[in-house]
């Protein structure tokens, strides 16, 4: 039998030798020590192949703004306890005054070209959907979705950055996003001015998420605040809207406040609910306790959140960097942890976004990248762009480097 892709001489994690990856039809077909015909090789050269990367958060409506903006909102972010972050939130929102379609669809673009070239093959793109932003950020994304389809697939999340009750008019944007097609509801409720206004900002996403067929992801607890406790709104709410599976839980920095039985008893609830997190551990002084909630039984995933905006002035949409960040913030840098941070930024963030058979074996899909070493420390060391990146079956990028040394420096 000939195939259609054959990825040769491969390294796989947690199996001795070198291997053979067959694709047909975008499906791996095989993974065999044996030698099979292609009528394309793709030579790995010892190299690490894995699945391919998830980014399971992803502002990509201001990716590329920070010069418009300025500082301001940064610092207030990046604050020691993330007490300002309400006001970077406010401060950030300046840039949404000059939004248009046609420099956001660009910015966008030339971030998902990087996600190409980095291997991302899906991202969880939220889009701010409020009285000021209106719909400029949410339309490019959309038509960039259609795009790129089966190359890097996108959830479009229509969110109300700016909150609901303190908003007035955003619920009814968010409803008309989901009726241009918007794949995910969103929220933000701890940016309402009571509790019980964060209660009801949880209760009408999920209601319209419920009678829309669609899922939910919500920021929540992203400030230095224990007493917050909208991840807990979050989960109860799924329950009661019948959501079950279908919640992704973005930032929850305030956790890590925490106490142990307090953990404990969300943990619970989250299981019950089938809400997934994300985390960001690079952009915040803040963050949820990763290998807690991984050790309790909760997917946790790791997201690039931004690029280049008010809030992170990096971002390369690499999800290599970023779990390679994420390695040193969570002090993940035992072989656990760095299967754990890998693991954050492929499988079991397409476990959390709900993506089906991401997953390097027969019968799942054809989405891998092929690395220029063949350790996993060594390719989070050097967090290099793949040497080769497969989508749908196809290989879609290949990148090098090389140096060149003077022989006689003198």
């Amino acid at each position: 039998m000939t195939h259609d892709l054959v990825v040769v001489d491969a390294t796989l994690r947690g199996r001795a030798g070198r291997w053979q990856v067959a694709v047909d039809g975008g499906r791996i077909a095989e993974v065999t020590r044996d030698a099979v015909g292609g009528r394309e090789d793709l030579d790995a050269a010892g190299g690490l192949v894995t699945e391919s990367f998830v980014d399971a958060h992803l502002h990509l409506d201001k990716v590329h703004t920070l010069d418009r903006i300025g500082d301001a909102a940064l610092t207030a972010y990046t604050a020691g306890d993330m007490a300002s972050a309400l006001t970077s939130i406010q401060l950030a929102s300046a840039v949404k005054a000059d939004y248009d379609r046609s420099w956001i669809e660009a910015n966008a673009r030339r971030a998902l070209v990087e996600a190409v070239r980095h291997g991302v093959r899906h991202v969880l793109a939220f889009a701010d959907v409020d009285t000021s932003a209106r719909l400029e950020g949410l339309i490019p994304l959309l038509a960039l979705r259609e795009e790129l389809r089966g190359v890097v697939d996108l959830q479009v999340v229509a969110f109300p950055q700016d909150g609901l009750l303190c908003d007035p008019g955003a619920e009814e944007l968010v409803r008309e996003a989901v009726d241009l097609g918007a794949d995910v509801v969103g929220g933000i409720p701890w940016i309402e001015n009571t509790d019980d206004d964060a209660r009801e900002h949880v209760r009408r996403m999920c209601s319209l998420a419920a009678e829309r067929g669609r899922g939910v992801a919500m920021l929540v607890d992203d400030a230095g605040d224990a007493s917050l406790r909208t991840t807990e709104m979050l989960a109860s709410a799924m329950l009661e809207h019948g959501l079950v599976g279908r919640g992704v839980a973005n930032h929850a920095r305030a956790l890590g406040l925490y106490p142990r039985p307090t953990l404990e008893r969300l943990a619970g609830l989250a299981r019950r609910a089938g809400l997934g997190f994300v985390s960001d551990p690079h952009t915040g002084s803040l963050h949820l306790p990763v290998r807690e909630l991984t050790a309790m039984g909760l997917p946790v995933a790791l997201g690039q959140d931004d690029i280049e905006d008010a809030y992170y002035p990096f971002g390369r949409h690499s999800m290599l960097e970023v779990a390679f960040l994420a390695a040193h913030a969570l002090g993940a840098l035992d072989q656990p942890g760095l299967d754990l941070v890998y693991d954050a930024v492929t499988t079991t963030a397409a476990t959390v976004l709900g993506v089906p058979g991401h997953r390097l074996e027969p019968g799942g899909r054809a989405d891998l990248v092929v690395h220029h070493h063949g350790t996993l420390r060594e390719v989070l060391a050097h967090h290099a762009p793949p040497a080769h990146v497969v989508a749908s079956g196809k290989v879609v990028a290949s990148s090098t480097s090389s140096t060149t040394f003077d022989e006689d420096p003198d």
